[in-house]
């Protein structure tokens, strides 16, 4: 059934793709800049900074991610609202959200010793790279506040079903950070430091971007601020109620990456510079399958909001149709171009070679990987967030650190095993919640 077929209120490709492709482009460029990061620290004289960056970027993995529920929460409670035409909750829904980001960014920077300090400690085994990673975080944790809060109003504009600000903002953050990247590295001969110092400045370039539109958003919307109610704590139960579920799946999400990365470097720094690169491949993967996620939260969360099971039934449909379409050309990409993309990243033999031993795990990933990104969006249009932290806590825990424990007799790639079984578990746990826990929200 094509768009001028389907019943007037279903989603139709055409649909899915308004969102999903801006979404792609602006996902996709996030792993093209960790390349550009990796690339210009691959080519300098000594694996070291290259090991430092990844160290430095997988923390800050962990403290961004471990708030995402900003953009996660947002855009389920924004898409909900703007389902029920209701003006004055899209507002309290940015309000929040945005407060909520500023707080926790001063929390951030207040505690940036310890938690720098610390976390290095337990990730980087070589002193050397614990340096210099440490310096990487004490430049770019001061893009605390703008990335928050850019979290949130890209998760509210996605609600909104308006994917063009997001790709937009996206955008002007990445180019930013690539030009920066080369400039202060490859030409004013600065190295970790310059390429966290990019960071911060394309994370504010990009703020201010995203709060002109948002003015903009707003006055063809309607509605009015309540500034009362923003300042009530106890309207911020079902903020909370949400995103603290979130809070803690993707808290394990990143013990699962972080442990990646800290027993790569335990096993070698060859095998930490190669497992770098192997995760900007999985990114790749995990940011272009999100752009068709990021389309059924939108799409799910408004025929939640206005109680259409027919429109529910066919968002998710046709997303797992384009979903699995993305997923094979991966597979295929990974299969062909892996080689010559590794060999774009580094000029260093041994990290290439190291790096090649490892990729059948990569093109295996996006067939096993694909359910459990389409689901995310599923579950997270429904709103349905307590559901997703008990799979990702039984998925990181009880399968894939039992999983880990079994296969580590086979180093690296034990460890890749392990990985892809987790997302296997993942797929699989949201699969058996699908139809009781979000089709059961809409009964007509």
């Amino acid at each position: 059934m094509n768009s001028s077929e389907r019943l007037p209120g279903l989603p139709g490709n055409r649909d899915i793709w308004r969102i999903a492709a801006p979404m792609i482009l602006s996902n996709i460029s996030v792993p093209l800049l960790g390349m550009v990061d990796t690339g210009v620290t691959g080519h300098l004289d000594d694996a070291v900074y290259l090991a430092a960056v990844a160290v430095g970027a997988t923390l800050f993995g962990v403290l961004y991610n471990g708030v995402n529920f900003l953009r996660m929460g947002t855009t389920g409670i924004a898409a909900q609202r703007f389902g029920a035409n209701d003006a004055d909750g899209l507002r309290e829904a940015l309000g929040q959200a945005v407060l909520v980001a500023l707080a926790i960014a001063a929390l951030l920077l207040l505690l940036q010793q310890p938690i720098g300090r610390g976390a290095i400690q337990i990730i980087a085994a070589d002193t050397h790279i614990a340096q210099y990673a440490y310096e990487y975080f004490s430049i770019r944790i001061w893009s605390a506040p703008a990335t928050l809060v850019n979290f949130a109003l890209i998760g509210w504009f996605i609600g909104l079903q308006n994917a063009r600000i997001p790709l937009f903002m996206m955008l002007v953050i990445n180019l930013t950070n690539i030009f920066l990247d080369v400039l202060l590295v490859v030409f004013l001969g600065m190295k970790v430091d310059g390429v966290a110092a990019a960071s911060v400045i394309a994370e504010f370039s990009g703020l201010a971007v995203g709060l002109y539109f948002v003015a903009v958003e707003l006055r063809h919307h309607g509605g009015q601020w309540d500034l009362a109610r923003l300042l009530q704590i106890e309207k911020y139960r079902v903020f909370f109620a949400l995103n603290g579920h979130l809070f803690v799946r993707t808290l394990a999400l990143m013990f699962t990456i972080t442990f990646i990365t800290a027993q790569g470097a335990r096993l070698g720094g060859l095998v930490l510079a190669a497992n770098a690169v192997l995760l900007n491949l999985q990114y790749l993967l995990s940011f272009a399958l999100d752009g068709v996620a990021h389309a059924a939260e939108a799409l799910v969360g408004k025929a939640i909001g206005a109680s259409n099971r027919a429109s529910l039934k066919q968002a998710v449909s046709i997303t797992l149709k384009w979903s699995l379409l993305i997923a094979v050309g991966f597979t295929l990409l990974f299969a062909v171009g892996g080689g010559l993309y590794i060999n774009m990243l580094t000029d260093l033999e041994d990290v290439r070679a190291t790096t090649l031993q490892y990729l059948p795990w990569l093109i295996a990933s996006p067939l096993i990987s694909v359910w459990s990104f389409l689901y995310d969006g599923v579950f997270v249009g429904a709103t349905r967030a307590r559901e997703m932290r008990d799979i990702m806590l039984l998925s990181s825990f009880a399968v894939f650190v039992p999983a880990w424990y079994l296969l580590q007799g086979l180093g690296n790639h034990g460890l890749w095993f392990a990985f892809l079984i987790f997302m296997a578990s993942r797929g699989i746990g949201m699969h058996y919640y699908f139809r009781s826990r979000v089709l059961g929200l809409v009964t007509n």
